[in-house]
């Protein structure tokens, strides 16, 4: 008798306490169903909803939430690659690779922005700003195009560093959800640019599928920009030439610029002339991590930070771990407009998992996806990654009520890029970008 049948028969001796716990609940031979819904979504729904609502123990929920959705599994319905501990080995055998990529490229990443932030490259730029509105809405381009070959997070904190400058340490909230919307937006169409275009690229989805993300993500900028720095003006007027005198620091920017190459450069080997070994190693985390090492002694890369950035990488890396559980051939056909109601939901949950789930699943048009989880982020303060950083600088974010009363303009802005996109680009879904393997125990069991 294998495990998932001794779990089925636990879970029908097992039935009416869980119908007193919940009485929508229905037994099917994979699980429990909650009406259509499989118990592994409603768990990972609780998860990230437990993310949302207890900020200060994210971590803990998001192990929690693994936890939970890895004893469900071994006890009642068995995993793709088979059941029990075996199936569960085979599965993390199976996704190692992924996770070993994000794991490199999160921690590098974090010390490649310090590198970036004392390139001092960020307090030069605004001596060329206009000192009316137009200042801050060309700072919120500035981001934009900083998020494009740097993570969204990283570009987020350094708009929020300029904007405590030129604005005499008084930012608004509508602002700050500007400079948020800005980094989402810049980061959507790059795969260098945010952690889920990231994932895709590391997943096998070329770069160039998801460039048309920013026909969205310059239009949503100028619906939001534009408010967003008159509303900044009239609150704190532009401080003109700030820090002009200082002098960019070129060593680090050629560090900046040697990992980001080292990045794209591992990736075109491992896909073009050497296909296959990215499916084996974690060659573009590895190719960043080379660089990081080899130019530490020409400048120091702030090591100091790496304890507070693990924490947070184990937490994506967690919610990372409970998509890649979920049994995807039951979630609705990939479409528009699901990808567009994904944009609301990654306003609440992260999108993290949320595009780790439609990795699993194919059949998006991945530049689509990519506006829609990244930028549809930037309409709750912690929706996104860069939300809850930029709120960590600047506290007065924290407040739902506050973001939503005025920073409207973001939801505003992310109906009218999508539209804009389908209309120019149109939908074009691509077909699964990697082989998804299915051995016979799998078919058997399941």
């Amino acid at each position: 008798m294998n495990h998932a049948t001794t779990g089925r028969r636990l879970l029908k001796l097992s039935a009416p306490l869980t119908l007193l716990a919940a009485p929508a609940a229905a037994f099917a031979a994979d699980g429990v169903l909650f009406g259509p819904i499989p118990l592994d979504f409603v768990l990972f729904a609780l998860t990230l909803l437990g993310v949302a609502l207890f900020h200060d123990h994210t971590l803990k929920v998001a192990l929690t939430g693994l936890v939970t959705i890895v004893a469900y599994k071994l006890l009642f319905t068995g995993f793709k690659f088979g059941d029990g501990m075996p199936g569960l080995g085979m599965h993390f055998a199976h996704e190692w690779v992924t996770l070993a990529n994000l794991f490199l490229l999160l921690m590098g990443f974090a010390l490649l922005a310090r590198h970036f932030e004392k390139t001092r490259v960020p307090v030069v730029l605004p001596a060329i700003l206009p000192d009316d509105w137009k200042g801050g809405f060309v700072m919120l381009i500035m981001v934009f195009v900083i998020s494009s070959f740097l993570d969204n997070i990283a570009a987020a904190l350094i708009g929020g560093a300029m904007a405590h400058q030129l604005f005499r340490g008084r930012v608004h909230v509508g602002y700050l959800a500007a400079i948020v919307a800005a980094s989402n937006a810049g980061g959507s169409g790059s795969v260098v640019g945010d952690t889920t275009t990231t994932m895709m690229w590391i997943d096998g989805v070329a770069p160039y599928d998801v460039l048309h993300a920013y026909t969205a993500a310059g239009v949503a900028l100028v619906v939001c920009g534009i408010p967003a720095a008159i509303q900044q003006q009239r609150y704190s007027p532009i401080i003109k030439n700030a820090h002009e005198h200082t002098h960019i620091d070129w060593i680090r920017t050629a560090i900046v610029s040697a990992i980001l190459a080292a990045a794209i450069i591992a990736n075109i080997i491992a896909n073009v002339s050497l296909p296959g070994l990215a499916d084996q190693l974690p060659v573009i985390g590895l190719a960043v991590w080379i660089v990081l090492l080899l130019t530490a002694g020409l400048r120091r890369p702030d090591w100091e930070i790496m304890p507070e950035t693990f924490k947070g990488t184990i937490f994506l890396l967690s919610l990372v771990s409970c998509a890649s559980l979920m049994p995807v051939e039951k979630l609705p056909l990939a479409s528009w407009q699901t990808a567009f109601g994904l944009g609301f939901v990654s306003a609440v949950f992260d999108n993290i998992p949320l595009t780790a789930l439609a990795l699993r699943q194919g059949g998006y048009d991945w530049g689509v996806l990519a506006y829609a989880v990244g930028f549809g982020g930037s309409m709750l303060w912690f929706g996104s990654s860069a939300g809850v950083a930029l709120s960590s600088q600047f506290p007065q974010a924290r407040s739902v009520g506050n973001w939503l009363r005025h920073g409207w303009f973001v939801a505003a802005a992310y109906v009218v890029g999508f539209a804009v996109m389908l209309t120019v680009v149109g939908w074009h879904p691509h077909p699964p970008h990697k082989a998804v393997s299915t051995p016979a125990a799998a078919v058997a069991t399941h």
